[in-house]
């Protein structure tokens, strides 16, 4: 089970990784340099249906991850366990992919426009960089990075 369950992990880590690389080194620069929002919505439109499952795949199986990692959900806050600073930094990266997304959602996509553009690339590459963190967490589990 664990295999299966890291490689859904990955998979996810892949989709949305991927996905906001993209966006953020092809999409969004033509997009901003073209004054066009068309491109962004767009891309946003496509990249929805498979990212927001991804990400949905990700939180799943990261929780089932760590619990086979760290036992009863009782043991997660233990300060003690090295595995548990890497759970807690991916919770947090979560939080913050999250608390992004909500505003994108609700204030900046709805409103968009050629002049507040980069607005929403104030958004896109903070959860480009956070989606590398989140890998760079995962892999230090195997590599000890964040212990």
């Amino acid at each position: 089970m664990y295999g299966l369950l890291l490689l859904l992990h990955v998979l996810g880590a892949t989709i949305w990784t991927g996905g906001h690389i993209v966006l953020s080194v092809v999409i969004l620069p033509r997009a901003l340099r073209e004054k066009s929002p068309a491109q962004l919505l767009q891309f946003e439109s496509v990249y929805e249906k498979i990212g927001l499952p991804a990400l949905v795949a990700q939180i799943i199986t990261g929780i089932a991850l760590a619990h086979q990692m760290l036992g009863s959900t009782d043991q997660w806050f233990d300060f003690t366990n090295p595995v548990y600073h890497v759970v807690a930094v991916k919770l947090f990266l979560l939080s913050l992919t999250v608390a992004l997304a909500i505003d994108a959602r609700l204030r900046v996509i709805p409103h968009l426009t050629e002049h507040n553009m980069k607005s929403l690339a104030w958004h896109i590459l903070p959860v480009t960089a956070i989606s590398i963190l989140f890998v760079a967490a995962g892999v230090s589990f195997r590599t000890g990075w964040l212990y």
